[in-house]
């Protein structure tokens, strides 16, 4: 059976000394050795300020809106993973939705001025599989207006852009360390600003409000990492060049064989990609179904990332978003993962080719 991905293990042994290291220190959580280890590693690798890794990758998305959300209208993209949306109506805030630009498929920013009201305290985009948003055009509209940015990269562990972390712009980027993503820590996540405020505000909330053992400073939930978790990422960081090298080349054996009707993402130049997900554009929906079927007749189970389109669920305001819609119904990520083997890309891309 060939899923859209599979979890890159590191060797065993190297897990198990990692994991030793918390049996000797009888540390599995709050913030031990390895989880100290890891945020390091992952600054001095990506250059960003400010980091706390955290228990998944929703967890710093919902504390970003409490951070800066502050209850009003959060405008937000249709096309990206339900996290997303649910994590502004849970925190009680109202996603307005901006539909999304035809090549790059983020957030349109051309289309943000209109949604601003009154109401507007923060724009939420997402850096959809690994493509930055325009940040250049966000940013000046988020001065002009006195607004806040949050991105959404989920998706983007290891990509640049204009030479640095896409984690650096903003201010608030989370990321999650799915055991689906680039780099993981089986389930985990992270909280990235520039901002020395927001990283004291987060770091609080995210430990129930401690400050110390018995210095409370707000209200705060449970979202650390535990030693368990950091212990996958330390053992998985060795080997991104490769994980990222693997992909690339997969990548490029696809578009060698697919057909070029295909409609595929465009990267933003200036842009250092990390090859996070295959995506293709059926010409229609119909035959994007048909395709899949054929897939899964052959145990091929690829993903409609990301349908619906978030507009149309049964939680928010439906506004009418076009351009998302139909993507996301014609959408389909083909199987993507280190140890993919020639054959079966063929075979994949073979069976998608009698769609196009």
């Amino acid at each position: 059976m060939i899923n859209v991905t599979q979890t890159f293990l590191p060797p065993i042994l190297e897990f198990q000394a990692l994991i030793q290291k918390a049996w000797y220190n009888k540390w599995l959580t709050n913030r031990g050795e390895l989880v100290l280890q890891l945020e390091k590693q992952i600054a001095d690798n990506l250059l960003t300020q400010f980091g706390i890794a955290m228990n998944n990758g929703t967890v710093p998305i919902q504390i970003a809106l409490k951070l800066l959300g502050n209850g009003g209208e959060i405008i937000t993209t249709p096309f990206s993973y339900v996290a997303t949306t649910a994590s502004i109506v849970w925190e009680k805030c109202t996603p307005v939705f901006v539909d999304i630009d035809p090549v790059y498929w983020s957030i349109d920013p051309d289309k943000i001025d209109v949604a601003i009201t009154e109401n507007t305290t923060c724009i939420l985009a997402t850096h959809v599989f690994g493509n930055p948003c325009d940040v250049e055009k966000i940013e000046a509209i988020a001065k002009r207006n006195n607004l806040t940015v949050i991105y959404d990269a989920a998706h983007c562990f290891g990509v640049d852009y204009y030479g640095q972390s896409i984690f650096n712009f903003g201010d608030i980027s989370t990321c999650s360390f799915h055991a689906t993503k680039i780099f993981h820590t089986g389930e985990g996540g992270m909280f990235f600003t520039k901002n020395e405020n927001l990283f004291r505000d987060a770091y609080n909330a995210h430990n129930f409000g401690h400050n110390g053992p018995i210095d409370f400073h707000g209200v705060g939930i449970n979202g650390k990492m535990s030693e368990l978790n950091a212990a996958m990422g330390l053992a998985v960081f060795p080997y991104l060049n490769e994980i990222i090298q693997s992909r690339k080349e997969i990548v490029e054996n696809y578009l060698s064989i697919l057909d070029r009707k295909f409609q595929m993402i465009s990267i933003r130049k200036n842009t250092k990609w990390n090859y996070s997900y295959f995506p293709i554009v059926f010409e229609s929906e119909d035959l994007l179904i048909k395709a899949q079927n054929e897939l899964n007749s052959h145990d091929i189970f690829p993903r409609r990332y990301f349908y619906p389109s978030l507009n149309t669920l049964n939680y928010v305001n439906h506004v009418s978003c076009p351009v998302s819609e139909s993507i996301s119904s014609r959408v389909l990520c083909l199987p993507l993962f280190v140890g993919l083997e020639q054959n079966k890309i063929e075979q994949i891309s073979k069976i998608v080719n009698q769609y196009s």
